[in-house]
């Protein structure tokens, strides 16, 4: 698959690489040529460094691996290059105090969807920091990590399901592009309780078998 990378940052440099190590052809795009050649070098596997218009054009899918405050500009700079193309987005509108900076209004993901109308936006890869890309692969006690994803075109969903299980991962529906806002959400909330309070996020959610309550009732009977 051809990729093209937007963003010469962590993320772009940790998704890529696992893309390359599975042998996809990567272009980094980046505003300054010189970073963006040093990336693609460091990332190696033929990968090679370009500006945002090249990188655009060359991606069957196309990561915008850009900060929140850019990443709409950026985009609809593109807008004729991404046409058509699979445009994924793993922004994170987080801001001071973890606020989330979208507020009431459309998500990351949704902004980039209306800077360029004719892409196919999917939100994917936002809940984890570079480092845990930086896993070859991401598993913990013995699980591959999970990677939900959002968008309204099945090709382009499944096209992101690829790359997702190509970094070692697994990838599961979360729904249409409107649901964006609740996986950014969910990265604040996130950040905020593992960074501001320390807490163990895993062991907020209880295991599958009890999530309708089911498995809950049937211990409390056992137990009665």
């Amino acid at each position: 698959m051809r990729i093209g990378v937007l963003g010469t940052g962590g993320m772009a440099d940790a998704l890529a690489a696992h893309w390359v190590r599975a042998g996809h052809e990567v272009v980094v795009g980046g505003r300054d040529p010189d970073r963006a050649a040093r990336l693609a070098a460091r990332i190696g596997g033929g990968a090679h460094g370009a500006g945002p218009a090249a990188a655009a054009g060359f991606g069957q899918v196309v990561l915008a691996a850009l900060p929140f405050g850019a990443g709409a500009g950026v985009v609809g700079e593109l807008r004729a290059e991404l046409a058509g193309r699979v445009l994924v987005d793993c922004s994170n509108p987080v801001g001071p105090g973890f606020r989330l900076l979208t507020g009431a209004g459309p998500s990351a993901a949704e902004r980039l969807a209306s800077a360029a109308p004719g892409a196919r936006v999917v939100k994917a890869f936002n809940l984890c920091h570079e480092g845990v890309w930086r896993m070859r692969p991401p598993v913990f006690d013995g699980r591959p990590l999970t990677v939900p994803l959002c968008g309204d075109d099945p090709e382009a969903l499944e096209l992101t399901g690829r790359l997702v299980r190509d970094t070692g991962c697994v990838p599961v529906s979360a729904g249409g592009l409107e649901r964006a806002g609740l996986l950014e959400a969910t990265a604040a909330l996130f950040i905020g309780l593992w960074v501001g309070e320390g807490a163990d996020v895993q062991a907020m959610a209880p295991p599958r078998a009890y999530a309708s309550g089911d498995g809950a009732e049937a211990v409390a009977g056992d137990g009665g």
